[in-house]
C-alpha cells in the first residue's frame, strides 16, 4: 500500500508516541483537508507505519515559524529552522498541516 505522506524515519517514535502533532511542508503537500486520514510511510522505504487524520492545514511564513510549532514538532526553534532549511531551502511560504494519530500499523 503506497502511503499519501511520507516522514523522515527518525519521526516515526514521535508520531506514534503522539509527540509530533504537525508537519510543515511546502505547496505540493498543501492540498489535505481537516478530517482526511492519510497512511503515513517512512520517507526512507515507503514502509506504512500508521494512520493519521489531518486536523488542519494552514499557511505560514518561514519567518513566522515560533516556539509552538517546535514544540508541536517536538524539537527546539533552532533545530526546526535547520531542518526545514534543509528540506526546504530558499522556501519562504510553507504549510502547518495538524493532525491526530489514528492507528499505529503492526509491523
Amino acid at each position: 500500500m503506497k502511503p499519501d505522506i511520507t516522514f523522515y524515519r527518525r519521526f516515526q517514535a514521535d508520531i506514534l508516541a503522539g509527540r509530533k502533532t504537525i508537519t510543515i511542508r511546502d505547496d505540493s503537500e498543501s492540498h489535505f483537508q481537516p478530517g482526511q486520514r492519510l497512511m503515513v510511510g517512512q520517507y526512507e522505504d515507503g514502509r506504512p507505519f500508521c494512520e493519521i487524520e489531518v486536523i488542519g492545514v494552514t499557511p505560514v511564513m518561514l519567518a513566522q515559524l515560533n516556539a509552538q510549532h517546535a514544540a508541536q514538532e517536538n524539537m527546539t526553534l533552532d533545530a526546526l529552522r535547520s531542518v526545514i532549511g534543509e528540506i526546504y531551502p530558499q522556501i519562504e511560504r510553507l504549510y502547518v498541516i495538524s493532525f491526530s494519530l489514528v492507528r499505529a500499523l503492526a509491523g
